[in-house]
């Protein structure tokens, strides 16, 4: 098949409708059936804003976070449309990619 790899970039405090915005964006996609999206949780990193977000004792409740799902065309626009027509600002890459099974069922 051929869509996207979408990665969205946020960090754990943030939030949207009182869920944790990574948590949020999962839930959409489940929701619209999207066939899987995986969380990474990221040990550093810095944000557009300049500002460091990290893993450690100083700073646990803001570590960088990352969603990422391959999804079709028509599956990428609309959760994208969900997110907008929701309000949510998040940033996110966008990179079109061959995927699917190594075998059949």
């Amino acid at each position: 098949m051929q869509g996207y790899l979408v990665t969205f970039y946020t960090q754990q405090n943030r939030t949207h409708d009182g869920v944790p915005l990574a948590r949020w964006i999962i839930g959409q996609a489940k929701q619209l059936g999207v066939g899987g999206a995986t969380l990474f949780s990221g040990r550093e990193g810095f944000g557009h804003d300049g500002r460091f977000h990290s893993e450690n004792y100083f700073d646990l409740e803001d570590p960088p976070l990352q969603v990422a799902m391959a999804l079709s065309a028509e599956e990428c626009q609309t959760l994208m449309d969900r997110l907008r027509t929701s309000g949510v600002r998040v940033f996110y890459t966008k990179s079109p990619i061959d995927f699917g099974f190594t075998t059949e069922r």
